[in-house]
């Protein structure tokens, strides 16, 4: 297992574009593994659209890799969608790191698009189904629920070979969904504990249907700020956390100083969630990029040390 590091963002906390591109350019020179933005459609916050922000960040990056945290499958059209992550696969060589999921009700881009949300689940599993045998190289004869098509295929293929699949989410039915199609998984609002429950699931899982996927390919999102739990940033996200989530954020958040925070990144990482997607939790531009640099100087080379750990125990 190899741990790695990236920084998510859930909003667009940038008054203008050059914080933006400040930002992804520092995240590029400072070695962070992959940068990942949320899916949302409808929003009173800013907030990117997840595809259109990959196919931007890998025509101005050469290393970085991205993903989105996660994009609902139910919500968009699986041709469409394994096209688009196909060509930005092929014009970043390969950094794409696509992740789906059901979407929650709580969204407003369910109804603002016309989708009901009844049945969402087996919409989701006829795309994901779609995605994976295109990806593949296959001709798709499918006349599904949702989806019907006759005999379609895409070219240029992803330039992974084994392109990454992950799957959102901890339900049994996600579980199932990433033991059936999935080559990763990421967890939600879980706490190191509870997400360490739901990796045994999906391993288990795995060997029972006779599959497997990489042991680095189990994540999980942290929300992070080098401060206090009674800055005002992390009392609204902790309240919305909560609030949305069901779920003590104290548990899950890191907050406090570079050992709070290393320590959090541990323990998830102890839980067997070695894909971590950090995101800061701050208030500006200067705010963002300030806690992201902490995170670079601070996190990564502890990250790097439980690497060379992990390497000698082997």
């Amino acid at each position: 297992m190899s741990i790695q590091a990236g920084v998510g963002l859930s909003t667009y906390p940038f008054s203008s574009t050059d914080g933006f591109w400040k930002w992804i350019q520092m995240c590029e020179e400072g070695e962070v593994d992959s940068v990942w933005q949320t899916d949302t459609l409808v929003s009173k916050e800013p907030m990117l659209e997840c595809m259109t922000t990959m196919a931007a960040i890998a025509g101005a990056t050469k290393k970085l890799k991205f993903g989105m945290n996660v994009a609902s499958v139910a919500l968009r059209n699986p041709l469409v969608l394994a096209k688009q992550c196909a060509t930005i696969d092929v014009l970043s060589n390969g950094r794409i790191l696509p992740a789906f999921g059901i979407g929650s009700t709580f969204s407003a881009d369910w109804r603002s698009t016309g989708t009901p949300t009844k049945r969402r689940g087996k919409r989701t599993d006829e795309g994901l189904e779609i995605i994976s045998r295109l990806w593949r190289g296959e001709t798709v004869k499918m006349d599904g629920e949702f989806f019907q098509y006759d005999g379609v295929r895409i070219s240029p293929l992803p330039v992974q070979k084994n392109i990454p699949l992950w799957i959102g989410g901890s339900s049994d039915a996600a579980v199932r969904r990433t033991i059936k199609y999935g080559t990763g998984w990421q967890a939600s609002f879980e706490n190191p504990a509870q997400a360490g429950v739901t990796v045994a699931k999906i391993k288990q899982g795995m060997r029972d249907a006779g599959r497997d996927f990489e042991e680095d390919h189990f994540g999980t999102g942290i929300n992070f700020r080098f401060g206090k739990w009674e800055d005002d940033v992390v009392a609204r996200a902790a309240e919305r956390f909560e609030r949305v989530g069901g779920r003590n954020s104290r548990e899950s958040f890191a907050v406090g100083g570079a050992v709070e925070i290393i320590s959090k990144v541990r323990a998830f990482a102890l839980a067997g969630l070695s894909k971590l997607i950090l995101r800061p939790l701050a208030s500006d531009d200067k705010d963002t990029i300030h806690q992201t640099q902490l995170m670079i100087n601070e996190v990564q080379p502890a990250v790097a040390a439980m690497n060379t750990e992990l390497q000698a125990a082997e």
